[in-house]
């Protein structure tokens, strides 16, 4: 599944690296979960150069919104540009 999703998310934005880790056994048991990946992003690409985070992420989700709340519980993110990881 994680590959599908990193293809998804490389479909819509050009993506220079990305890399996707599955955390959902950290999460089993917890309070309120049922199920649903609980998953981590890093994704470095251009395409986020003068977006804001919240326009960042929205681009993310857009591009996994048919996954959202069934396959995937939660994402959490790093979204920057190939400037920004080299400072």
């Amino acid at each position: 599944m994680i590959k599908k999703f990193e293809d998804l998310i490389c479909k819509s934005i050009k993506v220079d690296q990305i890399n996707i880790i599955d955390k959902s056994d950290q999460h089993a048991g917890h309070k309120g979960y049922t199920s649903g990946m609980h998953l981590e992003a890093l994704i470095i690409s251009d395409d986020f150069k003068d977006k804001s985070l919240i326009e960042r992420h929205r681009m993310v989700y857009d591009a996994l919104s048919h996954y959202m709340n069934k396959e995937i519980h939660a994402l959490s993110m790093k979204t920057i540009t190939k400037e920004e990881i080299n400072k």
